[in-house]
């Protein structure tokens, strides 16, 4: 019934609805900005490193929230896992640092 219901909105819609093509209305749009020169610009390295770096530390907190949730179960032992996990991201992340991989320019 649900997968009807859908069905007969989308033949509705295209029935009834205006078709008012302008060029305007069919040029892509993105973040309020009129498109301006070609799309396959090319993209610093920089920016693939920094959005890699985001994921693996967006990851890590994937780690810790389930850690947070049974940490009176692992008692010690799982203190000094979830520690060790944390310092190896913190020497990556010192490491990052340093090579300047986080600076924008």
């Amino acid at each position: 019934m649900s997968a009807f219901i859908g069905l007969v909105i989308i033949v509705l819609s295209e029935l009834l609805s205006k078709k008012n093509v302008t060029p305007i209305k069919v040029m892509p749009y993105e973040c309020g900005m009129d498109p301006i020169g070609s799309a396959r610009k090319r993209f610093s390295v920089r920016f693939f490193v920094l959005g890699m770096l985001f994921i693996v530390f967006d990851i890590e907190l994937i780690f810790l929230f389930p850690w947070a949730t049974i940490f009176e179960q692992l008692r010690v032992f799982g203190f000094i896992e979830m520690l060790v996990f944390v310092l190896v991201l913190l020497v990556g992340l010192v490491y990052v640092w340093r090579k300047g991989a986080l600076e924008w320019e």
